[in-house]
């Protein structure tokens, strides 16, 4: 079944007068110049006070605009359907937020094992297309942002790593870390002649991550980390880079019993691109690496 069309409205105000369509699509709505260019083609897409309308139309006080906002019946989820349990810690018409679990791949190919993407295509049918806002590696745990429309994906994407959308991360790394907190400012680019490894590079490209010391424990450190940038691997490689790599990544020098990197995005702080209302969202150490802790 077709997901009904995302339609939101704008009340003119008295000091927007005289402005066109376009410009309040663009500045009060966020919406992009491809959206508008979408939108204004559909027969229901763009309204004024009911009555289609054209995006150079100048608008007075009190018009009431309305704009579908989310994907037209071209977008589908391309993924084949297979139902797999999956765990939201919330959800709505914009956008929903799941609590993945270690060894889930968010999409793509995942070795004949169901994706994030093959899931979502079962339980929201093929036509509501997939828009992951972040990646989580597949051996990390933890909250996911899934967008259900590319406009709210686009809307999120501006503020990532911004104090409307702080993500933060729980590590099990090896050895003390001193001090207790920190900033790691350290560029990363690709390690010559590997597909996936990374490595601190001075000509890559710049990634910051904050760190703070949450406890100790024998042998390593459970730590809090909240990336500034989003490189491929950035807080694996920043710890790995200073000497405490983090538990179970074999990929980059970690040891012990894990079978993943102990890696767990544990809360997320987000300002909602559309209500403006603030969530803030935690997902539980998981069990695997609790035991380690215990």
């Amino acid at each position: 079944m077709m997901p009904a069309p995302r339609v939101l409205t704008l009340i003119v105000r008295p000091e927007w007068e005289g402005r066109t369509v376009k410009s309040l699509l663009r500045k009060k709505l966020g919406m992009t110049e491809g959206l508008v260019a979408r939108v204004k083609l559909r027969e229901t897409g763009l309204r004024r006070n009911g009555e289609r309308c054209r995006t150079v139309d100048r608008v007075r006080a009190g018009d009431v605009l309305a704009a579908e906002v989310g994907d037209g019946p071209e977008a589908r989820n391309t993924a084949e359907p297979i139902a797999v349990p999956l765990r939201f810690v919330w959800e709505d018409e914009d956008l929903a937020v799941l609590d993945k679990s270690a060894g889930m791949v968010v999409h793509g190919t995942a070795g004949g094992a169901p994706t994030v993407a093959n899931a979502l295509a079962a339980l929201w049918g093929p036509e509501q297309p997939f828009h992951p806002v972040h990646r989580l590696d597949r051996g990390t745990s933890g909250l996911l942002v899934i967008a259900k429309s590319a406009y709210v994906q686009e809307r999120l994407r501006r503020i990532l790593h911004t104090e409307d959308f702080r993500r933060e991360y729980l590590a099990l790394v090896s050895g003390t870390v001193e001090p207790e907190r920190g900033t790691v400012d350290l560029p990363i680019g690709r390690e010559p002649g590997h597909s996936t490894r990374r490595r601190v590079d001075p000509q890559g490209q710049s990634a910051r991550t904050e760190y703070a010391v949450e406890g100790v424990f024998p042998g390593g450190t459970l730590l809090r980390l909240r990336p500034l940038t989003g490189r491929t691997h950035q807080l694996r490689v920043h710890m790995a880079a200073l000497g405490h790599p983090l538990l179970g990544d074999r990929l980059y020098g970690g040891e012990g019993d894990l079978d993943r990197p102990a890696l767990h995005a544990a809360r997320i702080a987000l300002r909602h691109p559309v209500t403006g209302e603030r969530l803030e969202l935690t997902s539980p150490l998981p069990e695997d690496m609790y035991r380690i802790l215990e």
